[in-house]
Formats: C-alpha cells, sequence, structure tokens
C-alpha cells in the first residue's frame, strides 16, 4: 500500500492554524475547535445565506470561470464556434440595459399562449410545451436509466409544480411557515403587477396560485418518502397511467413532449398525475390560466429587467433564505453560461487549471480507498459471508471518473445568439429538452457525466454504479499536492469514501453491481443493517438545528451513513498507507488528530437562521457543524486522537455509536 504523495517529496501538514479555535475544547465543541478560526475570519457575506469552506473555493472556481469567459466575449470568433456561443450568451447575460428596455416583452409570447387557452382540454398539450421550454407546472418528466434494467433508458413522470417545493411550507400551520406562506402569496401578487397586471388582477392571481399549489403539495411525499427507490418505482404503460389518471390526454401529453408512439414509463409518485388529473377537471380554466402564467412568470424573473430580478430575489432571498444581498450581474451570468453550456466552459477550464499529475494521484487515492472498503466489509460481523461476496463484487464492479469526460458534450445543434437573454435561455433549454428525449429506449450511456468539470462537488450514480470526482473539487481544502497523507486521506480521501459508501447506504444498497433495483441481501442482514441505520436517525433526530426546530435524521439518513462511512474507510486507508510510510507529528499534531482537522475543515461555514431553517426541511445533507459535532462521536479513533473521555459533553458510550461500514 503506498501513500498518496511523492517519495521524497517535501511535504507540508496542509492545516493551518489560523482556521482553529484552540480555545475551545475538542470534547466539547469539535466543530469550533476544528473551524472556529476560520469561522471568525470569514463573516458571511451579504449575498450569502450560507458561506464556507466548499463555497470559498466555488467561488474561487467562479472567478476563473469569469476569466476564460470574458476574454471569449471580447474577442471575434468564428460564428458557431464553441467559443462564440460562450461568449455570446454571456454578453447577452451582462447587457443590463437591454434587459431593462426590453422589460417582461421577451416572455410575452408564452403569457400569450396562455392566455389563449379557450378549454381544458388544451391543457395537457400547453403543459407538454411549456416543459419543454424550461417551465414546471403540475408535474414533470424525464428520461433516465430504467432502475430495474439499467442498460436501457426510461422516461419517467415525477412530482412538480410548486413554487416552494417543500409540502411542509403550504401544509404546516406553525407561526413561522404562516408567514413565510404570506410572503409567497404577497410575492406572487406583486410579480404579478410588475409584469403589467392589475392590482385586482394580481391579487386573484396569487389566491389561485395558492390554490393549485396546496392542491399539488397534498398530494405529494415528502422529502423523507422520496428517497424510497422501490415505492418511486411505478412501472406501467400509457394506457395504465390513463385508467389511473383519467381527464388527461397521456397520449397527447407525451405526443407534445416529443415522445409520439410512447408505451411504458416509470410513474415515479402515481399521485402526482392523478392530482393533475383532478386538478384539470376540478379547478376553472381562468384559476388554471394564472397559476400557468405564474410558472412562465417565476421561471423567467432572473433573466428579465431589473425589477423582476430583484422582487424575485427579495421573496426567494431575503425572506425565504436570509440572503441580505442580490449577487453581481457577473456572477449570475456565469452561472448562466455554466448551466447552459457547462461541459464547453469546461473544456476550457481543464486545459488551464487541471494537472493531469492531480488525476494521476486520485486515481491512486480511491484504488486505495477501494481497498480499505474492502477490509472493512470482509471484517464485519453483523453480515454473513454470502452477502459481503455480493458487496464486495459491488465494490470492485464501481466505476471511477476524475476530473473531466473522456468524451465531451457535442453543442453543435445548439443556437446561441445575441438576440435576447430569455430567447437564449429557451433556445438551450429546448435543446437540452430534446437531447434529453433522444435517449429515451436507447442504451444508457455509461460514458457521461452528470456534473460539468468546473463544479465544486462529487457524486456516487447507484445505476451505472459509478463515482464521480470533477476537477473543480481537486483542490484545497479538498486536495492538495504538497500536503502529506495524514492530510488528503482526512480531507479528499474522506470525500472519496464517503461517495463509495454511497453505494452501500439505506438507498445505494438496495442497488446490484449492475445498477440494477434487486435485493441481494439476506433478510437476516438487512435487518441488521436497518437496525444498525436506526441508531444514526435516532441521533440526528436529537439534535436541536434551532430552537423548536431538530435535524430529520430519516431526510439525512444516506448522507449520515456516508459521511460515517467515508471518515472510517478513509482512516483504515490512512493506517495501511501510513504502515508503509510512518507519518511523523508535525505542527504540534498527530497524523490522526491531523486527519480529523482536515475532515472538519471541509464543513466550515457561517450561516443564517432562515437558510438552517430551510435547509434541515430539505436538504438530504446535515448542516456542517453536524457533519463533524454528530458524526464524529460514532468514531473510535476521535476519541483516541483527542483524548476525548465520558466527562465530555460530546462523548457516546460505545452501545450508542452506529456501527455500519
Amino acid at each position: 500500500m503506498v501513500g498518496c504523495n511523492e517519495k521524497g517529496a517535501n511535504l507540508t501538514i496542509g492545516i493551518n492554524p489560523a482556521n482553529l479555535d484552540e480555545t475551545a475544547r475538542p470534547g466539547t465543541d469539535f466543530y469550533r475547535f476544528a473551524c472556529g478560526g476560520w469561522m471568525d475570519g470569514h463573516p458571511l457575506p451579504g449575498e450569502f445565506a450560507r458561506f464556507g469552506a466548499f463555497d470559498q473555493l466555488a467561488e474561487n472556481n467562479r472567478a476563473q470561470v469569469r476569466g476564460l469567459i470574458e476574454e471569449l466575449a471580447t474577442r471575434p470568433s468564428p460564428e458557431g464556434s464553441d467559443a462564440r456561443k460562450i461568449g455570446d450568451l454571456y454578453a447577452v447575460a451582462m447587457d443590463s440595459a437591454s434587459l431593462n428596455a426590453a422589460g417582461v416583452e421577451p416572455i410575452r409570447p408564452a403569457l400569450e399562449r396562455v392566455a389563449a387557452l379557450k378549454e381544458k382540454g388544451e391543457i395537457p398539450a400547453l403543459v407538454a410545451r411549456m416543459r419543454r421550454e424550461g417551465f414546471s407546472p403540475y408535474f414533470g418528466a424525464y428520461v433516465a436509466a430504467d432502475a430495474r434494467n439499467s442498460d436501457v433508458n426510461i422516461v419517467n413522470t415525477y412530482q412538480d409544480g410548486t413554487g416552494l417545493g417543500e409540502r411542509e411550507y403550504y401544509l404546516d400551520e406553525d407561526e413561522k411557515t404562516r408567514e413565510i406562506r404570506e410572503a409567497y402569496r404577497a410575492h406572487v401578487a406583486r410579480m404579478f403587477e410588475l409584469t403589467g397586471f392589475s392590482e385586482e388582477e394580481s391579487a386573484r392571481a396569487a389566491a389561485a396560485v395558492l390554490d393549485v399549489e396546496t392542491r399539488l403539495a397534498v398530494a405529494s411525499r415528502s422529502a423523507v418518502e422520496l428517497r424510497d427507490p422501490r415505492a418511486n418505482y411505478n412501472k406501467m404503460t400509457v394506457a395504465e397511467l390513463q385508467r389511473q389518471a383519467p381527464g388527461v390526454d397521456w397520449a397527447a401529453y407525451f405526443a407534445a413532449l416529443g415522445l409520439p408512439g410512447l408505451e411504458e414509463l416509470n410513474v415515479a409518485q402515481p399521485e402526482a398525475p392523478r392530482a393533475a388529473a383532478r386538478l384539470f377537471e376540478e379547478v376553472g380554466l381562468e384559476a388554471q390560466k394564472d397559476y400557468l402564467r405564474w410558472k412562465v412568470i417565476d421561471a423567467a424573473a432572473g433573466y428579465l429587467g431589473d425589477d423582476l430580478a430583484e422582487q424575485n430575489f427579495d421573496f426567494y432571498g431575503r425572506t425565504l433564505s436570509g440572503t441580505r444581498e442580490m449577487q453581481p450581474r457577473w456572477k449570475r451570468s456565469v452561472s448562466t453560461v455554466n448551466g447552459l453550456v457547462g461541459e464547453l466552459v469546461g473544456k476550457l477550464y481543464v486545459e488551464k487549471h487541471f494537472p493531469a499529475a492531480a488525476k494521476e494521484r486520485m486515481v491512486a487515492l480511491v484504488a486505495n480507498l477501494q481497498e480499505a472498503l474492502g477490509e472493512r466489509i470482509r471484517a464485519l460481523d453483523w453480515m454473513s459471508d454470502g452477502t459481503k461476496e455480493r458487496a464486495l463484487e459491488k465494490l470492485a464492479a464501481i466505476r471511477v471518473k476524475v476530473g473531466y469526460p473522456d468524451k465531451w458534450r457535442d453543442y453543435s445543434r445548439l443556437e446561441i445568439k445575441r438576440d435576447s437573454y430569455w430567447a437564449n435561455i429557451t433556445r438551450a433549454t429546448e435543446f437540452a429538452h430534446e437531447r434529453m428525449i433522444e435517449k429515451a429506449g436507447k442504451p444508457v450511456d455509461r460514458e457521461e457525466w452528470l456534473m460539468t468539470p468546473q463544479t465544486v462537488n462529487a457524486y456516487y450514480n447507484p445505476t451505472t454504479n459509478e463515482i464521480c470526482f470533477p476537477a473543480g473539487i481537486l483542490q484545497y481544502p479538498f486536495f492538495d499536492m504538497t500536503a502529506d497523507d495524514a492530510f488528503n486521506y482526512g480531507a479528499i480521501g474522506v470525500v472519496i469514501g464517503h461517495e463509495m459508501t454511497h453505494g452501500f447506504d439505506d438507498q445505494g444498497r438496495q442497488f446490484d453491481k449492475e445498477g440494477n433495483l434487486e435485493d441481494w441481501w439476506t433478510p437476516g442482514d438487512a435487518e441488521n443493517f436497518v437496525a444498525r441505520a436506526r441508531v444514526l436517525v435516532d441521533h440526528f433526530n436529537a439534535i436541536e438545528v434551532l430552537p423548536g426546530l431538530n435535524a430529520n435524521g430519516e431526510l439525512t439518513l444516506g448522507e449520515n451513513i456516508a459521511d460515517l462511512g467515508g471518515v472510517q474507510v478513509a482512516y483504515t486507508a490512512l493506517q495501511r498507507a501510513a504502515a508503509a510510510r510512518p507519518l511523523a507529528d508535525a505542527g504540534g499534531f498527530t497524523p490522526g488528530q491531523r486527519f480529523f482537522l482536515a475532515y472538519s475543515a471541509l464543513w466550515a461555514a457561517n450561516i443564517r437562521d432562515e437558510q438552517a431553517r430551510v435547509l434541515t426541511r430539505s436538504d438530504v445533507h446535515s448542516l456542517g457543524r453536524w457533519r463533524v459535532n454528530g458524526t464524529l462521536p460514532h468514531v473510535a479513533a476521535w476519541y483516541e486522537a483527542f483524548g476525548v473521555t465520558p466527562a465530555d459533553p460530546l462523548y457516546l458510550p460505545e452501545g450508542q455509536r452506529a456501527a455500519i461500514w
């Protein structure tokens, strides 16, 4: 077993002492101990509801991408070239004078199509067209791998159509939620007024929007229920869907979506199309037209004049998330370009900012982590040999993607012009839709990437059994070519272990090595897993995030399992590497201590209470503080590294610690 660094290299410890708060006791608040200095030195900027080490790296990346894009926007490039597309899209996004002069005219055709509806029977075809253009009324549709036949792509429908997202915002009756609901009603009305509707028309429209979206929310599954892959697999024919949700001509809908003659699909949440069918019948045509107008206005707000963009930010930013200031236009414009032609930008990004040596080191690290996870699986005392064998087969079959794709996406059919920002958004959205629809019924392309290379993130995809680490995340504080193994195993090593563990979390474990939703566990082993996972659920459910608001252990279970597994697997890999090449104490810390400090530093952040409330309701990840203080008390090596005893508040007796992977 080798380490992740060159032999004989002059390596640093990677830990910045200024990021620590050594006045805090590790056993009392390890998050503060490891991250307090960083938090004090990085007060929350006005344009962020949460700002952490993750965001700092993303901001650095965005500045690098800005430089690439602005160069293309100012230099001549051939018509239709990739460089011209990037430059022109950024140029129209930055042209605030033209945007303000045009006002809402760019969305006038979409609003007129809604106004032209004469009867309810016309709604499904219009909804399909709106989906093609990037609007999100009633329910959604997409194409992805069939969870039970992962080699082939299938059409899926899913619940959608609510502006506030989580169903609890429409249904809960606590004071804070009611305040948000009323603020949303006022926001909808104001947006209608800014679009040119009278005060009376806008108030009526806001009431209609709340009524329709509340009906959709009642029929929606909770965020926890959406995490159950078996419950969200309901394959049926279009004829069966027609029987379950009459009142909608589903054949006509799919034809308008670009799928004529579609025979079967997965209806992920059957309640959603049934609710839409009832809405089409029960809600008056004018009210539904108001709702459809809202989907146009809401989706386009950020791409029109400043008045709509500022009102949009006032609600979603200030009221809902607590953000104080809107991002400057250049940041919003870079985000748009990244979102619409991300791989074009990514190709330029990796050429300039991603060394080949970093990819080589990552590949070696991943192999080391695979060996460590295999060692831990073989040592499990709660799992039978038969299930272990299947788990090890799945581990060995994991596909690894590092840095950037081997085959870049083709954007030749996408037309970008310096005519209208919204026109380009629509063309790019339709281009992406057509590209997606063309996959229906065809083999899954396992070489495709689900993130752009410049993205600061990583993922595990269960239907392809793959882990992916874009170039954007392979930088400090996640990865440091000049730092020693203690740092890199604690940082990027844990990220690698985290993504591998997702293949064996409460969701990922239900998929086999080929990516099919298949039960490969013996009943006894499955029961043992559930019981051990329950320890984490209960532990996180007991955490009070804000007064009267606790964390959601069911919602965050998969990520919490992956955090715990990632830490333990990476620590095992570090011990194996150190056996071949011992590490010395340095900077006042042992190698084990540096490992846990590197891990914790990834989650250093300041966050507003409003955003903490939003994320606790909607995010499958625990908040940064609890990815440290909630996870490490389950890790025996952490107690040993910092001498945490039963007298310390974070101490958990061994019998109360989760032991899974």
